[in-house]
């Protein structure tokens, strides 16, 4: 699997500005480490941020009206949703029509100005390019005008029949008056213009400094050394360990730096690991369906081989992961625990994760069989055998869980379960007689 250097993936992921050397189908591969961007390059018009986030709270903008981008990103929860009803029980977000879900879970969208555009990358240790970048799980878009095509129009989100049914909408209101103010006159009267402007002014929005404010307790830790708890640090030296966790080989974070924006925990990549189904979601009703993720991108964008990448989705960053009500792309997860027990697990004891057939566990049963060959079985901690000892004990799941809780803002701290209460309501939630001997803490503290 993903074989770059954490240094050189630091440098790819979070900096633009290389040279392409070439493209691999319609994606450019980069030739070279681009330098770094500084977070003060995000100076966005004041006026233009305005107005995106006037655009981001507007419910007209639905099919029927009534449904805003917040109502999917709710901002008191870290601009992920907050979810309710059959929603919350299924695990995704609700559409504008009633009966109707998003067929995946929704991202944060805090530090979203971050995300670089799609490329591909190949370090000198690599066997092969990786692709990185990109908006959505399976970087379908590459800038955030296309990246509003995707709720605005979905049947199952916003539900917009058209451009031009949009345009209609939008013309004659206020709302029209402003983006006509900003942008001349064409952009009302134009549907592509107006989905251009509709993305630009929500680019600046999202490139502001209100969407990436960097103020929780691992920031202190970071700028001010703030001592973290025992658990806390532990759980950082574990989610580091290439033999243990080994969560920091795709989630980067750079605990030397001081500057929190080199710490997103995420690398922008994709990986494949074999996500349980959610039987709860519509589309799961046929057992024939799959969201394969990635490939379809690579279908589009003429990438060789572009089976090669289907059970694939972009790593998502973890800052605010603590406040979420579900997890993975598809809101299979309930619990923060259960998601890292899930990666400690899921190659010693599958039978815990996937249904069985008369006693015999069904392995990755989100992918279709044809391409479970591209799921990730090299990486620690997926590279065990069934049977055997996990890479994490019960206590080591709780410390990550612990130390993940650290990269929640100062505004949404309250809206951490108790973790105590979480564990208690794991899914998967160990019973004490399954410890293994192997559970002993160190008894210094790894600071």
């Amino acid at each position: 699997m993903k074989k770059l250097s954490t240094a050189l993936l630091v440098a790819a992921a979070l900096f633009s500005g290389a040279a392409a050397a070439e493209s691999i189908g319609m994606t450019p591969k980069l030739d070279a480490v681009p330098p770094p961007a500084e977070s003060a390059s995000f100076k966005p018009d004041p006026n233009l941020v305005a107005l995106g986030k006037r655009v981001f709270f507007d419910p007209r903008l639905s099919e029927p009206q009534g449904t805003s981008c917040a109502a999917c990103h709710d901002p008191g929860r870290a601009f992920a949703p907050t979810l309710a009803g059959e929603a919350l029980r299924i695990g995704v977000p609700a559409g504008s029509r009633p009966g109707h879900v998003a067929p995946r879970n929704a991202p944060s969208l805090l530090y979203l100005r971050y995300i670089p555009h799609r490329y591909f990358f190949q370090d000198d240790d690599a066997s092969f390019p990786s692709p990185f970048g990109g908006f959505f799980v399976d970087g379908r878009a590459d800038t955030l005008a296309e990246r509003i095509r995707g709720p605005l129009f979905s049947p199952d989100e916003m539900g917009n029949p058209s451009q031009r049914a949009l345009q209609r909408k939008v013309a004659g209101t206020d709302l029209g008056q402003a983006l006509t103010k900003q942008f001349g006159a064409d952009a009302v009267h134009d549907p592509e213009r107006l989905i251009g402007a509709l993305g630009k002014a929500l680019e600046a929005y999202f490139q502001s400094d209100e969407m990436a404010p960097f103020t929780s307790r691992f920031d202190d830790f970071l700028r001010k050394r703030t001592p973290l708890s025992p658990a806390e640090m532990r759980g950082l030296a574990l989610f580091r360990n290439p033999d243990k966790g080994n969560c920091a080989s795709c989630h980067l974070m750079m605990e030397s730096s001081s500057r929190p924006e080199r710490s997103l925990f995420t690398d922008f990549g994709y990986d494949a690991i074999a996500v349980p189904r959610n039987p709860l979601l519509p589309a799961n009703k046929d057992a024939k369906h799959f969201d394969v993720g990635l490939c379809q991108t690579a279908h589009k964008l003429k990438w060789p081989e572009p089976d090669q990448w289907c059970g694939y989705f972009r790593t998502s960053g973890l800052r605010n992961v603590a406040v979420r009500q579900t997890f993975m792309h598809n809101g299979v997860f309930r619990t923060l625990r259960d998601t890292v027990a899930f990666y400690a697990t899921r190659s010693t004891d599958p039978a815990q994760w996937y249904p069985g057939t008369k006693g015999t566990p069904l392995r990755f049963n989100d992918v279709p069989a044809k391409y479970q060959g591209n799921v990730n079985v090299n990486a620690v901690p997926m590279n065990r055998r069934p049977g055997t000892t996990p890479a994490l004990t019960e206590d080591e799941i709780d410390d990550i869980v612990a130390f993940l809780r650290t990269l929640t803002d100062a505004r949404y701290v309250g809206l951490m379960p108790d973790a105590a209460a979480d564990k208690a309501r794991s899914a998967h939630a160990p019973k004490a007689a399954a410890k293994t001997a192997a559970t002993e803490r160190p008894a210094t503290n790894t600071r």
